[in-house]
């Protein structure tokens, strides 16, 4: 890298000079203004090219690299994720009469499931990083739903729902990241039988907890990248801030309501995004 940066300095240095030295030949043949202008702006092009090209190079190469590495590492991760589920199928058949075998079984199919899932929001986020993500219309009662029966697995908070029909246009993995963060934050700062509340009425989603709460000026750093409200919950703090930065980019307004001690209540509203 020191290499580089060393050579990048002088070819910057050596441009100069010479552009600095092709002006005062060519000042003192007194060429027109117009044709001085145009060979100063070639040249100019010509060098940051050269220098742009050899700067952004090796950026590019070890870009190409990752990505073909990342590829070759998802790929062999679907291998075995797909052999799991369907062995799980065939064991499910031949231990009918076997109920804990079964409820064993059950389990290392959520697991599964959820592998998967993580596995196409990996593929997603690379993919986003590439190429600019489609838009999809799906229902979201379906979609919440969905989220919250996956949720449910965990046998933590149960959930109360009232959800009404409606159709959105939006980037549907970003959505379901950004939702489950949410309830996954929900269920963290919640004791285990409290129960967490999803409604959807109008324009608007709310989920509210009975958990911890905070205060204004925990409100005030709750989007904050690597902010936890309470240390001693295990996580990156990093839920909320990716909530944020998809709210940004799909235009949901996004308030959170919330004291201390008598939970939070997050509202989306989705006016942007419905249909």
């Amino acid at each position: 890298m020191k290499k580089q940066i060393l050579i990048a300095s002088l070819l910057y240095t050596l441009s100069t000079l010479l552009l600095l030295g092709v002006y005062t030949v060519v000042k003192k043949s007194h060429m027109p203004i117009i044709t001085l202008l145009l060979l100063m702006l070639f040249l100019s092009l010509a060098f940051g090219y050269i220098f742009s090209t050899y700067i952004l190079s090796s950026k590019f190469k070890i870009d190409q690299n990752l990505l073909n590495l990342t590829s070759e590492i998802l790929h062999e991760l679907n291998i075995p994720i797909s052999t799991i589920k369907a062995n799980t199928k065939l064991l499910q058949r031949s231990l009918k009469e076997n109920k804990k075998g079964l409820i064993r079984l059950d389990r290392i199919e959520a697991s599964t499931t959820r592998l998967q899932r993580l596995y196409a929001e990996l593929t997603y986020s690379i993919k986003k990083e590439i190429l600019p993500i489609e838009r999809e219309t799906f229902k979201l009662e379906t979609l919440v739903e969905e989220r919250i029966s996956i949720m449910e697995l965990l046998n933590r908070n149960p959930f109360i729902l009232d959800l009404s029909s409606h159709t959105i246009h939006a980037d549907k993995i970003g959505f379901e990241k950004m939702l489950e963060n949410i309830l996954t934050n929900a269920m963290k700062y919640s004791k285990k039988e409290s129960i967490i509340k999803v409604k959807l009425k109008e324009n608007i989603l709310t989920i509210k907890d009975q958990g911890i709460g905070m205060d204004e000026q925990e409100l005030i750093k709750v989007f904050e990248r690597y902010y936890q409200l309470d240390s001693s919950v295990h996580g990156e703090g990093i839920g909320l801030a990716l909530v944020q930065a998809y709210c940004n980019e799909a235009k949901i307004k996004v308030r959170i309501l919330s004291k201390k001690q008598k939970g939070t209540e997050v509202r989306l509203d989705l006016s942007k995004l419905i249909i």
